[in-house]
């Protein structure tokens, strides 16, 4: 489960995201340098990308950790499982 505190924190960062990419809409609109566009691209990206870890790291301490703690051998497989399909999935390439 999310808590408060991530909650607040991904929200903020996800309305600072909305803002580059309005931001990114806006140069393509005026025509500027490419590369400007590009780099502006990447770091919307690495700021979804931080969103994501926080998300992932919420999960870990949270439903991971109880999984773990838990006496369920097929939840804490399933934890697992979750896992490693997520690392397969966005795992940098």
């Amino acid at each position: 489960m999310i808590n408060e505190k991530v909650e607040e924190e991904c929200v903020t960062r996800l309305n600072r995201v909305e803002g580059q990419v309005k931001g990114i809409e806006k140069m393509i609109k005026e025509r500027r340098y490419c590369v400007d566009v590009v780099m502006q691209i990447a770091a919307a990206e690495a700021a979804l990308h931080k969103v994501s870890e926080i998300i992932l790291r919420n999960h870990l301490e949270t439903c991971v950790t109880a999984a773990f703690r838990s006496s369920d051998e097929e939840e804490r497989k399933r934890k697992v499982d979750e896992l490693m399909e997520i690392y397969t999935k966005i795992r940098v390439k």
